[in-house]
């Protein structure tokens, strides 16, 4: 298990147990930097605090991103909003692919909802603000963050739900 040091207090941290300290939390809103965590976008200080129970001002931005990503996650920048609209529709071309991935790789809006599957979702332009087990708890958060969603609603659990297609 990697150790480190951090506001000088030394922590054993390890994937599984940041994953598991992130079940069944909402992250915050992305501001500049994001850790990808079970295929959720993290302000990586919202992380780090849970997991160490330091408080957010105790360590930077940058601190928490390097332990995150020593740990095995990807970490970017978000883009501005213009630029990451463009770069969506740079990606996206005749397929219908959207950018989302911290290595910058094209994915289709499948792949960028399949983390989400069973869950409500509020989505701004391209971006997926939140998710979460019921409507109630995206409104909440949402309210909470100060955030406005373009729409919201239900990612599909199964390919017949997808399709519409009858059970067989």
């Amino acid at each position: 298990m990697p150790a480190m040091t951090v506001s000088g207090h030394r922590y054993e941290l390890d994937r599984h147990g940041v994953q598991a300290v992130l079940e069944g939390v909402l992250p915050e809103p992305i501001h500049e930097h994001f850790v990808v965590i079970n295929g959720r976008r993290w302000p990586p200080k919202q992380v780090l605090a849970l997991v160490t129970g330091l408080d957010r001002a105790d360590f930077t931005t940058h601190q928490a991103r390097r332990a995150l990503t020593r740990l095995g996650f990807p970490a970017a920048r978000a883009a501005s909003s213009r630029e990451h609209r463009m770069r969506a529709v740079q990606a996206a071309g005749p397929s219908g692919s959207a950018a989302g991935e911290p290595d910058g790789e094209p994915q289709t809006l499948v792949e960028a909802l399949r983390p989400f599957i069973g869950l409500w979702v509020a989505v701004r332009g391209d971006e997926v603000l939140v998710a979460a087990p019921s409507p109630k708890d995206v409104v909440a958060w949402l309210a909470q963050h100060g955030q406005r969603a373009q729409s919201m609603f239900r990612v599909p659990d199964s390919d017949q739900a997808i399709t519409g297609a009858a059970p067989q």
